[in-house]
């Protein structure tokens, strides 16, 4: 089996080549960041692990985890930030790889993530590494209009993801297998997409 990484900076469409991939190949796709949000909601030693580090509460009266107190607290933070991925990143491959033993009939799977090629704990995670890019302010107004957020709140979001910036601005040379220019309309999207698996099987193969 392989496991495909598809990341990407906000607004740059890589979703959209998951779903592709997904419907042409069969390929099941493991949602990283939503996953994160569901180990907070039903792993109580890892959201319990996590207030002890951070020596606050994140729930409300009711005892039901606060994503935005979360947020608040480790933003700007990269001391805060750095304890709860400690916790937070064995949680998810843990979490991934029993999901991925559900999948061992498919050839491949999928691990959509935006953040994965910023964080060192996950060198080496993947077999194929591929990067989903548009130009800056095309990935601010698709951010927006999803979101239904302001520019200054997609703004903030998207100027901590420093590495995807650079690649949005060519500066970036990470080493990856294949980079998707999500910039023109979903036929040219699609068949790009499916070059790129194409020849990522085809290498497999040979």
């Amino acid at each position: 089996m392989i496991v495909l990484t598809v990341t990407g900076g906000i607004g740059s469409g890589k979703s959209e080549v998951c779903r592709i991939i997904h419907d042409a190949y069969g390929f099941p796709v493991y949602e990283a960041d939503k996953k994160v949000k569901e180990l907070y909601r039903k792993d109580i030693s890892l959201l319990e692990g996590i207030e002890n580090e951070l020596k606050c509460s994140l729930r409300d009266e009711r005892g039901c985890f606060m994503p935005g107190s979360l947020a608040e607290r480790i933003f700007g933070d990269h001391d805060a930030m750095n304890k709860v991925e400690s916790l937070v990143f064995p949680a998810l491959v843990e979490d991934f790889n029993s999901w991925k033993q559900d999948h061992a009939d498919k050839d491949a799977v999928v691990f959509e993530s935006a953040t994965v090629l910023e964080k060192d704990f996950f060198n080496g995670f993947s077999d194929k590494v591929i990067i989903v890019d548009a130009p800056f302010d095309t990935r601010l107004k698709r951010a927006c209009a999803r979101d239904k957020a302001s520019e200054q709140d997609i703004l903030r979001r998207m100027m901590a993801q420093k590495l995807m910036n650079s690649v949005s601005e060519g500066y970036g040379d990470l080493g990856v297998d294949a980079v998707i220019r999500n910039e023109k309309d979903f036929a040219s999207l699609e068949s790009e997409v499916k070059a790129v698996i194409n020849g990522i099987l085809t290498s497999k193969h040979n």
